[in-house]
């Protein structure tokens, strides 16, 4: 799938870096380093805006070193880019460690994955099929 990307940042495209990958990374575009404290959080800009064909959506994900080495993660994830949106991809980057770490321009600070999604039309009705679970939820399947 092509996709048309306007790129005002200082950095390259993003790019899946195996072949087989879901997401590529986004890289902080900003002008001074931003250091994040325990439990604060920030949007951070990406210098990217993408036009998405009818029926995909980008997602921004945490990248999981960040979040495993640093406590970073990803507010509302995955933050959902919708294909009528033009304006520019931000991240919403939360600390969640218990010490402050600077994000510096070109970081690595998310990963953006594209995906199809359904539009659907409700068709409002007094019952559900029945299931064996049933409105059984959080926690309920898998206990004796």
């Amino acid at each position: 799938m092509k996709v048309k990307v306007i790129n005002t940042s200082k950095h390259a495209l993003p790019e899946y870096k195996t072949a087989l990958s879901a997401g590529m990374d986004l890289t902080a575009n900003i002008e001074e380093p931003i250091e994040l404290k325990p439990l604060e959080r920030r949007l951070i800009p990406t210098g990217l805006s993408i036009e998405l064909p009818a029926g995909y959506e980008a997602q921004v994900r945490p990248r999981s070193g960040m979040a495993l080495k640093h406590g970073l993660t990803c507010l509302n994830s995955p933050g959902t880019i919708d294909a009528d949106y033009r304006g520019e991809i931000g991240v919403i980057l939360a600390n969640v460690s218990n010490e402050a770490f600077t994000i510096n321009d070109g970081d690595r600070i998310a990963q953006l994955v594209i995906a199809k999604h359904e539009t659907i039309e409700w068709l409002e009705t007094e019952n559900l099929n029945v299931t064996e679970r049933g409105a059984g939820g959080f926690g309920s399947t898998g206990k004796q």
